[in-house]
């Protein structure tokens, strides 16, 4: 069963991300208090994280204020879960034939990728 602070931020995260499907929220409570882990299909990841983190900062100020009101703190840790690994949950997703596929568009999707892991990184190591 979901608690409230669960599906606070899944309710959230769905209306963002284009595979509302593969969102999943985690909830495990630790001495730092309640730690929300989410997980997102990878090509929704840099839409819950935003440009420089702003999307992701703004999901744990929401948790803060809902931490206020419950008497409780929040984490929110966002799962880097590369594309590799990743199995998506949902039938919806249909693989679409490349076309003109280049080393550069390569380059570019993993340039993306590492930039994005970084901004992740980044992001866990606040403590918010």
């Amino acid at each position: 069963m979901a608690t409230i602070d669960q599906q606070f931020i899944e309710y959230i995260v769905k209306s963002l991300v284009e595979y509302p499907e593969d969102v999943k929220v985690d909830r495990m409570i630790d001495e730092k208090g309640v730690l929300l882990t989410l997980t997102v299909n990878p090509e929704d990841l840099g839409r819950v994280i935003g440009k420089r983190g702003v999307t992701a900062q703004s999901l744990r100020t929401l948790l803060r204020a809902l931490g206020t009101k419950n008497d409780a703190r929040y984490n929110l840790k966002i799962e880097n879960n590369d594309a590799e690994n990743y199995t998506a949950t949902s039938d919806s997703q249909k693989e679409q034939p490349v076309e003109n596929s280049t080393e550069e568009a390569v380059e570019n999707v993993s340039d993306y990728s590492k930039k994005t892991r970084e901004e992740l990184a980044e992001l866990d190591d606040l403590d918010i």
